[in-house]
């Protein structure tokens, strides 16, 4: 009788597959995991990063209406002393601080300095001759408001930037009613505005005023002095 030969066979078990499978299965949930948190920090960076945009936005100033120029005499110099302009906060905007470091009075020496005002805002003037990088400025509110010093929404301030000193018992009209900054506030006037070592702003001036809020994008008046000078101009 004969025998038939035995054959060898190899083959994977069922609990051999059940471990490839469930190794399969964690690796593939690690990768899914880790494809989902990053995800997740991503979309969590965007939105923060959307949100910090949208604060900068909605803190923006805006100008309400026309600037204008107000011009004096340097000796017998004419030239422009102050611009006016009215801002207001951007559509749905958070309070903007509008305490200013100076005040007008017509008395005496305008600007006049307050002293210990904690200002935020800082105001900057240019134009093809200098730079001002933080020149005196003072504000007013107009119509309704509701009494303190945050340009909220609805609410309109009339900002005065002081490029000179006006002296006040002297007629506009009349030789020295306006002079340069002399760099102290003790006898009434400004701080670093138009030095005597400065320009006058005159006719055909093209400047740029830029009012900075502690938040949010500043807001920018880009103008031209008329080729003819006046007591007041209107810019617009």
């Amino acid at each position: 009788m004969v025998l038939k030969g035995s054959r060898d066979q190899k083959g994977i078990t069922g609990l051999e597959t059940a471990i490839v499978l469930i190794a399969f299965v964690v690796v593939a949930s690690v990768f899914a995991f880790t494809i989902l948190s990053a995800g997740v920090f991503s979309s969590e960076a965007n939105k923060q990063t959307i949100h910090a945009g949208l604060k900068e936005t909605r803190t923006r100033l805006r100008q309400a209406g026309s600037a204008f120029a107000f011009s004096g005499y340097v000796g017998s110099t004419q030239a422009v002393h102050k611009i006016v302009f009215i801002a207001q906060n951007s559509l749905a905007g958070e309070p903007v601080d509008l305490t200013a470091p100076y005040t007008a009075d017509d008395s005496g020496t305008d600007p006049d300095i307050i002293h210990g005002a904690s200002t935020a805002t800082i105001v900057s003037y240019a134009d093809e001759n200098q730079r001002l990088s933080d020149i005196p400025w003072s504000a007013v509110f107009i119509g309704n408001n509701s009494g303190d010093l945050l340009l909220e929404d609805g609410e309109k301030a009339e900002v005065t930037v002081w490029l000179m000193d006006r002296i006040t018992a002297v007629s506009v009209t009349d030789p020295n009613s306006i002079a340069y900054m002399d760099a102290s506030s003790a006898n009434g006037g400004g701080v670093n505005g138009l030095a005597i070592t400065d320009s006058l702003v005159v006719k055909s001036t093209r400047f740029v005023i830029e009012m900075t809020p502690q938040q949010g994008s500043p807001l920018t008046v880009q103008r031209a002095i008329p080729p003819g000078l006046r007591a007041v101009m209107n810019l617009n």
